[in-house]
């Protein structure tokens, strides 16, 4: 198990092309973003402080040439705190993260837990406590599984949504019901 922190960290200073997220969680804990949330969720003027070392990596590896993507899975109508995602990948997408979104019931055949794919071939399936606070991660090293998780990452990709796009649908679609 990869733990959180400087050995987790190093991951996203290592990769040589690609680092790929699959997100499938309605709600992760952090306590570095904890105060954002209360902020966004209370409509406040949000304190993006405590991004901003994830985003000067992103914004260091795009300007080497080397790509950050994430698919996010999200259950509609969308939580609190998947809004708050939103929010947030428009700052990641700023800087270099390509972010697109797949509503839950379009992730048929997926898997329903998250991982990173770094350059194609390392792999790295998160795991969560119940609380939804991350644990660490685990290397999984099979050739088959690396195989399977890279087709689930293009069928993620083809079926999602790219971020502007969806967040527009999103906001539309909490306003009719508003």
């Amino acid at each position: 198990m990869i733990e959180p922190g400087p050995e987790f960290g190093q991951l996203f200073r290592s990769f040589e092309h690609t680092a790929f997220r699959l997100e499938t969680r309605d709600l992760y804990k952090s306590a570095n973003e904890a105060k954002a949330l209360e902020q966004f969720t209370a409509g406040e003027p949000v304190d993006m402080g405590w991004f901003q070392n994830w985003l000067s990596m992103i914004e260091e590896a795009t300007a080497e040439g080397r790509l950050f993507t994430r698919v996010r899975v999200v259950t509609m109508p969308l939580t609190t705190y998947s809004r708050f995602g939103i929010y947030c990948s428009g700052y990641t997408n700023r800087v270099g993260e390509v972010t697109r979104y797949l509503a839950r019931h379009d992730a048929a055949g997926l898997p329903d837990y998250d991982y990173w794919l770094f350059d194609s071939r390392k792999l790295v399936r998160m795991h969560f406590d119940s609380d939804e606070n991350f644990l660490g991660g685990e290397l999984i090293e099979d050739p088959a599984e690396i195989v399977q998780h890279n087709y689930w990452r293009d069928a993620a990709w083809h079926r999602a949504v790219r971020r502007d796009d969806f967040a527009t649908e999103a906001n539309d679609r909490h306003h009719q019901r508003s």
